[in-house]
């Protein structure tokens, strides 16, 4: 399978990403689709022809495979990774919607601009990212599930045991190298949990970003409203400041003692 058309979508979001999200590419492209690709298929390819039954009853290893193995690993993760990987394209499209957008309003305004930065994210595209990485933790979440639910967990018995018919009775069946796939299960089961985490991750940080500039913006817009209030206080009239300044002139031909045995005369005595 070519998934050169994917890294060059995907590729896109680079530019529009945070820190985590730049590490969630990197672990998705590196250690999942680089790995699918050159080794995990080498592994599963002999999956079915080397899938032995101790019985020559025909249809018995048919449909004992068809048991144990629902579903090839190497089909469910290549869902995995286009489900996973489909929501970063709404950002793209987003941002390319946006820039059209953009694009228009210039022609029809003189060279004026509608969006300052089209891959900012903010108002819809703010929204578009976060419900993108949702989309995202929940994709890999449900597909862990599903793996350790069919597989009833994450590795592969050496032998198992099948009674189905046509069967003739309780027959072994051997897979074909259990432990080398157990390592490329656990591999993967490791590299969705991480890119799980990092969609967390981000997610928090996005939100703590805009609570904190949601805090900041009330702050400014209460310390404006308090200043406002104060600018439209009633001013003291010049007339008042001289009634004011008048009320405590002193005759500057009094002297400091004669002054201070004024007051103490003007003072009540007390008993």
């Amino acid at each position: 399978m070519n998934w050169n058309w994917l890294e060059e979508l995907i590729s896109g979001v680079n530019n529009y990403s945070t820190v985590f999200g730049r590490v969630w590419l990197s672990v998705v492209f590196v250690f999942r689709v680089l790995v699918f690709v050159v080794a995990a298929q080498g592994v599963w390819s002999d999956e079915s022809k080397d899938f032995i039954c101790n019985t020559l009853q025909p249809g018995c290893t048919n449909v004992c495979y068809d048991h144990f193995f629902p579903i090839s690993h190497i089909r469910l993760w290549a869902l995995q990774l286009i489900f996973v990987t489909c929501p970063s394209l709404m950002v793209v499209a987003h941002v390319k919607y946006r820039q059209m957008k953009d694009l228009k309003y210039t022609t029809t305004h003189e060279g004026k601009h509608l969006y300052a930065r089209p891959g900012k994210k903010r108002g819809g595209l703010w929204w578009t990212y976060l419900v993108s990485l949702i989309l995202k933790a929940s994709f890999d979440a449900g597909f862990l599930y599903i793996l350790y639910h069919i597989y009833e967990g994450y590795g592969l018995p050496r032998l198992s045991k099948c009674s189905l018919e046509p069967c003739p009775n309780t027959v072994d069946c051997y897979i074909s190298r259990p432990t080398e796939k157990k390592i490329f299960t656990l591999f993967m089961v490791v590299s969705s949990a991480v890119c799980i985490l990092m969609c967390i991750c981000e997610m928090v940080y996005f939100i703590c970003k805009k609570v904190k500039k949601l805090i900041k913006r009330k702050i400014d817009a209460d310390r404006k409203a308090f200043a406002e209030s104060h600018e439209l206080k009633p001013l003291s009239t010049p007339h008042s400041r001289h009634k004011s300044r008048s009320s405590l002139r002193v005759d500057p031909t009094v002297s400091i003692q004669n002054l201070s045995n004024s007051k103490t005369e003007e003072a009540p005595t007390m008993k």
